[in-house]
């Protein structure tokens, strides 16, 4: 990704902007909503059904029906393609639609202009990776990431970001004044299908030593996906346009109280054999180790260069506008217990995470160590 500071969030500066006065809306206040979700069957999608529903909404999946058919039975589904796969959309009419599929530019204004005659609200899942980086702290209004080729369709490390950035602006150009653009930090608790914030539970459930990075005190940013889905809905209910990070607020949670977090669920729930035992290396020595932040060690970075303030994401705006962030505790048990159901084959090789024989040669050059004894 380039520095640019070019382009800005088309709707960063309105906050609780009301969309109640579209002509279309048939709305009455306190009536059950119509709610068309592009995706619906996976991670958030989930947690967003399950309070819509909860919350006496209708819901209607658009999807290509390739997993999760098993969930929500009862929900309307129209089979399709957000490529121009979109026939069963039209004639349809929906309070607001929820996109948390989206992630080329192209795609999203063809299911954005199709459905902005139909629909009060366009609800756009981006991510907080719009900002190039965190060299300090990014709020709505900081710059976002930018291509030279905004053609480009493919999706990786490198055009994630901008591609979400331009993607919020095809829905805005779409729907002006009723879009809401929601920035999550890292997504986590159950279902989630990266296990990137599962590993640590699971890692603690495993028992014995393993290897936490950095310091205790070094900070991290997260957001339940029930607290994401939750703001969500309640824009759709409220009304509220604009752009709006949605994770924890800095300073709220960090590696130590998540691994902590994880040791006691470990503990309550999984009953090891071997006590969990965290063993704290620093950024320099992991390096060394090959370990990589993020990757070997998820949901941590250190706090250096670009990523210096990554953890320092402000969310004032959305705190502001109702949004309110459960107790880490609350999200490592809840993630713990959804993660000893699954299949023996997931519980058994999660996607992310150190791998237990690096973890073994990591800890083994640890304690081999003359200058600075192990520590737990």
């Amino acid at each position: 990704m380039q520095r640019r500071d070019v382009l800005r969030s088309i709707a960063a500066g309105t906050l609780m902007t009301t969309a109640a006065n579209w002509a279309g809306s048939t709305e009455r206040e306190g009536e059950p909503l119509k709610i068309l979700m592009l995706g619906g069957t996976r991670f958030i999608g989930i947690h967003m059904t399950e309070l819509a529903l909860a919350r006496g909404h209708e819901v209607t999946f658009f999807n290509r029906g390739r997993t999760g058919n098993e969930l929500f039975p009862d929900i309307e589904r129209i089979a399709g393609d957000r490529n121009g796969e979109l026939d069963g959309l039209r004639n349809r009419r929906w309070d607001a639609v929820i996109d948390n599929s989206g992630y080329v530019p192209r795609l999203v204004r063809l299911s954005a202009e199709l459905l902005a005659p139909m629909v009060r609200q366009y609800v756009f899942v981006s991510s907080v990776s719009v900002y190039p980086d965190f060299s300090a702290p990014r709020d709505e209004e900081s710059a976002v990431g930018t291509l030279d080729n905004e053609a480009v369709e493919e999706v990786d490390a490198e055009t994630y970001g901008p591609l979400k950035a331009l993607s919020e602006q095809a829905a805005a150009r779409a729907m002006p004044g009723r879009t809401t653009v929601l920035r999550p930090g890292l997504i986590v608790g159950p279902h989630d299908n990266t296990d990137r914030f599962t590993y640590w539970p699971a890692r603690a459930a495993a028992g014995g030593e393993f290897v936490a990075p950095g310091s205790p005190r070094d900070p991290i940013q997260c957001i339940d996906a029930r607290d994401l889905a939750r703001f969500a809905l309640d824009c759709i209910e409220q009304k509220y346009v604009g752009t709006y990070n949605v994770t924890s607020p800095p300073g709220r949670f960090s590696m130590g109280a998540l691994v902590s977090a994880s040791i006691s669920a470990a503990v309550a729930f999984a009953k090891p054999e071997v006590d969990p035992a965290p063993m704290w290396m620093p950024a320099d020595f992991l390096a060394s180790q090959g370990v990589q932040a993020w990757s070997d060690m998820p949901v941590w970075l250190p706090a250096e260069g670009s990523q210096l303030a990554f953890a320092a994401t402000r969310v004032d705006r959305a705190l502001q506008a109702g949004l309110s962030v459960r107790a880490l505790q609350s999200t490592v048990d809840d993630t713990l217990t959804w993660h000893l159901g699954r299949p023996d084959t997931e519980r058994a090789s999660l996607k992310t995470g150190l791998a237990r024989d690096k973890e073994a040669r990591v800890l083994a050059a640890w304690h081999a160590r003359t200058d600075e004894p192990a520590t737990s």
